[in-house]
């Protein structure tokens, strides 16, 4: 995988399992934001109001520097990162995934409720489709009118995506370009007379 690229799933997936009488309803979403993630977790614990537990991990960033699990009353380190363990394996990020417990009357033990919450992520895993996102550098050009043909000329060659444009006596342009090739994009940018506003 190349240096600017990073795995992320298409779109939210589900699955079910059964281990001993206890259900595992597995849920995994794409994700940008931990505001993102309280509002699926506040959803699921509305809709499984009588759930048992509601056990998760979560990665955030393109190398999945930002990270979180939760065992939500299951005994340490059995739930949340078994599922962490999985987006880990899976090498996704910008993921969230939610383990439902129903609990069934029998007691599963460490190792198996460590094995039921593995086993129930990486089919919430296998259910969804993961898809290869590039990395991407936002960046403002500021130049005079005079600079258009040749502003324009870089972008045309360089083919960043315009999120925003203004033409006036200074024109501004907003652009979005994967990570990779932002550097060269800037210094046609400010060859063609651009300034490069920091953002």
């Amino acid at each position: 995988m190349a240096e600017d690229t990073y795995l992320t799933l298409e779109a939210a997936a589900e699955a079910a399992s059964r281990e001993r009488s206890s259900k595992f309803l597995a849920y995994a979403y794409p994700v940008r934001t931990e505001e993102e993630i309280r509002e699926y977790l506040d959803a699921l614990r509305k809709r499984h109001f009588d759930a048992t537990h509601h056990c998760y991990a979560w990665r955030l960033g393109p190398r999945g520097e930002r990270y979180r699990t939760n065992d939500d009353g299951e005994p340490s380190g059995t739930a949340g990162k078994p599922i962490l363990g999985q987006l880990l394996s899976a090498e996704v990020t910008d993921c969230l995934i939610v383990v439902v417990r129903y609990f069934g009357g029998t007691k599963l033990g460490v190792p198996g409720l460590i094995a039921a919450y593995r086993e129930a992520a990486a089919e919430a895993l296998a259910a969804a489709t993961v898809v290869e996102r590039t990395v991407d550098r936002e960046i403002r050009v500021d130049f005079p009118y005079m600079a258009m043909n040749d502003v324009m000329r870089a972008i045309k060659e360089c083919r960043p995506t315009v999120r925003a444009q203004r033409f006036d006596n200074l024109c501004t342009m907003e652009l979005t370009i994967r990570e990779s090739r932002a550097e060269e994009l800037e210094e046609r940018l400010k060859k063609a007379g651009g300034s490069i506003a920091e953002n």
